[in-house]
């Protein structure tokens, strides 16, 4: 088993989508798609988000050793659905399309927010 195929086996077990995925490490899901079908091997510039965002270490995802995952408290088990459910309580009048356009603004905000507060730090 290499990278690759440990990267996607955590993938499978997080019960993330692949586009989630991709949304969350901050690439385009064609990106992912390459990686899977090995066409790339630009994971690596990613590492340290894939392993944030699969709870575990880039030292297991390159090498398979010591798989130590994480210390994530109970309420970090938080599902994507339960955050889309009460981020559109209320929203009972809009279509599925318009929640997926609302969610994906939220997403990108959200990024937005983030570099933000990385810029300020350095």
């Amino acid at each position: 088993m290499d990278a690759i195929d440990r990267l996607f086996e955590l993938l499978d077990s997080s019960g993330l989508t692949q586009q989630e995925f991709a949304s969350l490490i901050g690439v385009k899901k064609n990106a992912v798609t390459k990686w899977k079908t090995r066409e790339s091997a630009s994971y690596t510039k990613y590492l340290p988000q894939i392993a944030q965002v699969l709870n575990t270490t880039t030292e297991y995802i390159l090498t398979g050793a010591d798989l130590e995952t994480k210390e994530t408290p109970a309420s970090a088990n938080v599902s994507e659905d339960d955050i889309k459910a009460a981020f559109f309580e209320g929203a009972e009048d809009l279509s599925q399309e318009e929640m997926d356009a609302l969610w994906d603004d939220a997403r990108d905000y959200m990024r937005y927010k983030l570099e933000q507060r990385r810029r300020q730090k350095k």
